[in-house]
């Protein structure tokens, strides 16, 4: 398999065949240059020469990333995002290649948003420099770049007098404007300066994580709705293992890229499968992951509907409070 022929192909996906297809290709070469993974797939009793279809792909299991290097391949990482470790141990995803997840980030961006250079991005997260080994703030920081607007940054540590003045003069000017943030970051300034803000797109990215109660996704999103004179708040779904992102959209449902796929497994079994709108684990096949596991088994309840659309339902008991969320307590 030619690297950069399948790096072009998985951002020309067209069809569910181009996906099977891609797919099966990213297997089969992981499961000869991923040590790991080849060790995992062996142990289970897998036969790659028998894997002719997507659903019988093993996916490794998420905590794999905090014990392990899985790199599919032998160059020098580029980058190297780590997880928040608020549980005490940390993930760590080894990213060969920057490029392929700078294109991930901002196509996935692009096909819920339009052209990323047309918005000013006022991001209630960490700065880059607190944070760059984050994910979420690498993403936030390469959108940042593509704005064309002076006012586009970080604000998580502004006063919430500052942080009004800038969204009252992107609002003011009508200019197209990404609020994203914590979700603790966004009720507070709900909180404290609720305000019509009819230019602006609101993404939030997770919970409170011991900021106040635990609310569901809904409550949240009509108190935001609410608070800023919005029909829509969107959701980002992402993580320190993926390379690429899904967003929630105005039908609540998570929308993803055409390289990206959801498979929902039986709780009790994580070798079988659920059908389309039965609650089930949440299994992800991130083509851009080539360069290190596309197939990954995680640790949150979901279900799936057609044409590449899910719901995050929650998680699993005792499982680890996930990732980008937690980064700023």
């Amino acid at each position: 398999m030619v690297l950069n022929d399948f790096i072009h192909d998985i951002f020309s996906i067209q069809s569910e065949e181009d996906f099977r297809r891609l797919a099966l290709l990213a297997f089969q070469y992981q499961y000869q240059h991923n040590l790991i993974y080849k060790k995992y797939v062996d142990l289970i009793g897998c036969s790659p020469s028998k894997v002719n279809d997507i659903y019988q792909i093993p996916f490794l299991p998420i905590s794999f990333f905090k014990n392990h290097r899985i790199i599919s391949g032998n160059q020098s990482p580029e980058l190297i995002f780590g997880s928040s470790g608020t549980t005490g141990t940390r993930s760590f995803h080894y990213v060969l290649s920057a490029n392929i997840y700078k294109s991930s980030l901002l196509k996935s961006f692009e096909l819920t948003f339009g052209p990323a250079f047309q918005y000013a991005y006022v991001c209630l997260l960490p700065s880059y420099a607190e944070r760059n080994d984050s994910s979420l703030v690498y993403m936030a920081n390469e959108l940042i770049q593509k704005s064309n607007h002076p006012l586009s940054g970080f604000y998580l540590h502004a006063d919430d007098k500052a942080l009004t003045n800038v969204l009252m003069e992107l609002e003011k000017s009508q200019q197209p404007t990404i609020l994203l943030g914590v979700t603790f970051a966004l009720l507070q300034l709900a909180s404290v300066s609720p305000m019509p803000l009819k230019s602006v797109r609101i993404v939030e990215t997770g919970g409170m994580k011991g900021r106040g109660k635990e609310m569901v996704r809904q409550e949240v999103h009509e108190i935001l709705k609410s608070a800023f004179s919005v029909d829509v708040v969107y959701s980002e779904y992402g993580m320190t293992e993926l390379l690429s992102q899904a967003y929630m959209q105005a039908d609540g449902l998570f929308h993803s890229p055409p390289w990206m796929r959801i498979i929902c497994r039986e709780t009790e079994d994580p070798f079988a499968w659920v059908e389309a709108g039965r609650t089930g684990g949440i299994n992800v096949i991130d083509l851009a992951n080539i360069y290190s596991c596309c197939f990954i088994e995680t640790q949150d309840l979901g279900k799936t509907h057609s044409e590449g659309l899910f719901e995050v339902i929650g998680r699993f008991d005792h499982s680890d409070i996930r990732g980008c969320n937690l980064m700023v307590i």
